[in-house]
C-alpha cells in the first residue's frame, strides 16, 4: 500500500504543467486582461477598462473553443481548466464590475451595496453551475457570467452623452439588473459553443475596441 501511495504521488503532475496547456494560457491571458480592467477602472480610465473587459471575454471564449479541438488533451487537463475557468470567471464577471461600479461612483459607500450584490451573485451562480451543469445538458440556469462584460461594456457606450450622475445611475441599475438575472432560473444558451457565435464575438471584441480607442484619443 505504501508503494502504491508513492508511486502515486510520483505519477501526480506538478502546478505549473498546466500552465503549458494551451486552453490554460488563454484563460490566463484572460486573467491578465482583467488585472488590467481593474487597473484602470481604479485610476479613472474607463474606456481602457472597457476594451480589456471585452478581451478577457475573448480569451475565454477561445480558450474553450481550443479545449473542444484539441483531441489529445487528458481528462486531468480538462478537469483542471474546469476549475481554472470558474475561479476566474468571478473575477473577470463578478469582481471587476463591481469594481468599475465603485470606481465610476467614486467610492461612496452607497455603491458598496450594489458591489456586494454583484458578487455574491457571481459566487452564487458559479457555484450552482459547478453543482448541477448545464441544464439538459445544453443551457445555463441564470445568464451566463460572460454576458455581464458584454452587455456592460455596450451599456458604457452611453456614458459620453449623459451626465455623470444620470449615468451612475444606469450603471447601478444594469449592475443589479444583472446580478438578478444572473441567479434567475431564466435557460440560456451556452453561446460560446458555437463557433459562428466566437466569430460574432471576434467582430464584437474588435468593434468596441476601435470604438473605444477613438474614444481614448480624444480626451
Amino acid at each position: 500500500m505504501t508503494t502504491t501511495k508513492r508511486d502515486s504521488q510520483e505519477l501526480q503532475p506538478t502546478i505549473l504543467s498546466y500552465v503549458k496547456d494551451l486552453p490554460n494560457l488563454c484563460s490566463l491571458a484572460g486573467l491578465a486582461c482583467t488585472i488590467v480592467a481593474i487597473y484602470f477602472s481604479i485610476v479613472g480610465v474607463y474606456y481602457a477598462a472597457m476594451i480589456s473587459m471585452i478581451w478577457a471575454v475573448a480569451f475565454d471564449w477561445a480558450d474553450g473553443l481550443i479545449a473542444r479541438r484539441m483531441k489529445s488533451r487528458s481528462g486531468n487537463d480538462s478537469k483542471f481548466g474546469g476549475q481554472l475557468d470558474v475561479i476566474i470567471d468571478i473575477v473577470s464577471y463578478g469582481v471587476t464590475p463591481a469594481i468599475l461600479l465603485l470606481s465610476y461612483g467614486e467610492f461612496d459607500p452607497i455603491y458598496l451595496v450594489g458591489a456586494f450584490i454583484m458578487v455574491a451573485a457571481s459566487a452564487i451562480r458559479l457555484s450552482y453551475f459547478s453543482t448541477y451543469g448545464l441544464s439538459g445538458g445544453a443551457k445555463y440556469t441564470g445568464l451566463a457570467l460572460d454576458n455581464n462584460s458584454i452587455i456592460l461594456v455596450f451599456i458604457f457606450l452611453l456614458e459620453g452623452f449623459l451626465s455623470e450622475g444620470t449615468f451612475s445611475v444606469i450603471l447601478y441599475a444594469s449592475g443589479l439588473g444583472l446580478a438578478a438575472l444572473n441567479i434567475s432560473q431564466i435557460k440560456t444558451p451556452k453561446l460560446s459553443s458555437n463557433p459562428i457565435n466566437v466569430y460574432i464575438l471576434a467582430v464584437y471584441t474588435l468593434a468596441i475596441t476601435g470604438i473605444y480607442v477613438f474614444k481614448l484619443c480624444l480626451i
